[in-house]
């Protein structure tokens, strides 16, 4: 077989296949480290200085509160006034509460930052009325495929683009889960099931609409899920009702649409093995190892999935690469390549987020990837 170009590398790994070698990414470069640790290059220019294969994440339009730079008024309109009051700009501790003006009322929430996220401290929906404003006010943003377009003629071969599905979070329960609090979810599941599901099919028409506006658009992946859907965070049982369904109504309606899809699990993916093969998702990621908090190892996921999924991730970002030593980056990327990747379908990347990775430890485990050939 001879050298693959980054995205067919990829690309041959999402359709579940055997590339050259062992596929090397990171799952988002931050641009807290990209200003920090690499002297402020770009997202592309960083994978290819490490020699790994890009995924480079399309954020316009989709509507994450988490970004550093989100711009919280971009998406207002005369029924969905969101005003913004900055009680602090500081980088290291931004704060701003947000009154959102409606025809039909007000909502509220507050936000909290630092140079590498955001957070959430006063969630949205207080009342179970809240919701109809959101059904009935809450702006949908149809994608501009132009400047999609020219971010994956600049991208080229050097890998793959990746999109979201809009909202606070990709799926209808994990965007549910910044809109209130996730123990507060819960409990409602169990007390008022039904208000839960109007709450989820409410925002499932939201993204379903987005997703309309899609068609045509050039992303090689698009991503669904979240964390809050972990079975570290919710029980198998409650996954299974309420975010297993809206997955597949997404996930179809990307699949007529010609999209690969992945599904994000940052955390525990035990016991939602065959629901997250029933959502009907391309892809499974990050396989979030025990040791940063997952709660099965990459391995044991793969053997209950089989080749049904192509998986991303698996490599624990702070304790290995972060703060591990060089034998320790290599032994995990050589026992993630024969036991998650021996039969092809595997993109091994670091599980999630990293901020304090110095470049000589990234460098090792890209060069340890690369050194994985079928």
């Amino acid at each position: 077989m001879g050298e693959m170009s980054s995205k067919e590398r990829m690309i041959r790994a999402l359709e579940r296949g055997k590339p050259d070698r062992l596929p090397v990414s990171v799952h988002q470069w931050q641009g807290y480290h990209l200003d920090t640790h690499l002297g402020g290059i770009s997202a592309l220019e960083a994978f290819q200085h490490f020699g790994m294969d890009a995924q480079i994440q399309y954020f316009q339009d989709m509507g994450q509160f988490w970004l550093v730079d989100a711009d919280y008024t971009k998406f207002s309109t005369p029924e969905w006034r969101d005003e913004v009051e900055c009680l602090s700009a500081d980088p290291e501790n931004r704060i701003n509460h947000h009154t959102i003006h409606t025809p039909g009322g007000t909502l509220a929430y507050k936000t909290a930052g630092d140079r590498k996220t955001t957070w959430i401290t006063e969630y949205l929906v207080k009342t179970d009325e809240d919701i109809d404003l959101i059904r009935r006010y809450m702006p949908v943003p149809a994608l501009d495929p132009k400047p999609v377009s020219q971010a994956y003629d600049a991208l080229g071969d050097a890998g793959i683009l990746r999109g979201f599905v809009w909202g606070d979070q990709a799926g209808c329960w994990q965007h549910a889960c910044c809109l209130m609090d996730v123990n507060d979810l819960v409990m409602a599941c169990m007390e008022k099931p039904d208000w839960v599901h109007a709450f989820l099919e409410v925002l499932l028409e939201k993204k379903l609409r987005f997703i309309e506006s899609l068609a045509g658009a050039k992303f090689d992946l698009i991503e669904t899920g979240g964390g809050a859907s972990s079975s570290t965070v919710i029980s198998p049982a409650l996954h299974d009702q309420f975010c297993r369904p809206y997955d597949r109504r997404m996930h179809d309606a990307l699949h007529t649409l010609g999209f690969r899809v992945v599904y994000h699990t940052c955390g525990g993916t035990f016991g939602l093995e065959e629901m997250i093969v029933a959502n009907g998702c391309d892809a499974s990621e990050t396989l979030a190892p025990p040791s940063i908090g997952g709660n099965q190892e990459p391995w044991e996921f793969k053997a209950k999935v089989g080749n049904r999924l192509a998986l991303i991730g698996g490599v624990d970002q702070f304790n290995v690469v972060t703060d591990g030593t060089p034998d320790q980056i290599r032994n995990t990327v050589s026992t993630l390549f024969e036991k998650v990747g021996y039969d092809g379908g595997y993109i091994c990347s670091m599980s999630d987020h990293f901020f304090e990775t110095p470049a000589e430890k990234l460098r090792v485990f890209a060069d340890a990837a690369r050194a994985c050939v079928y």
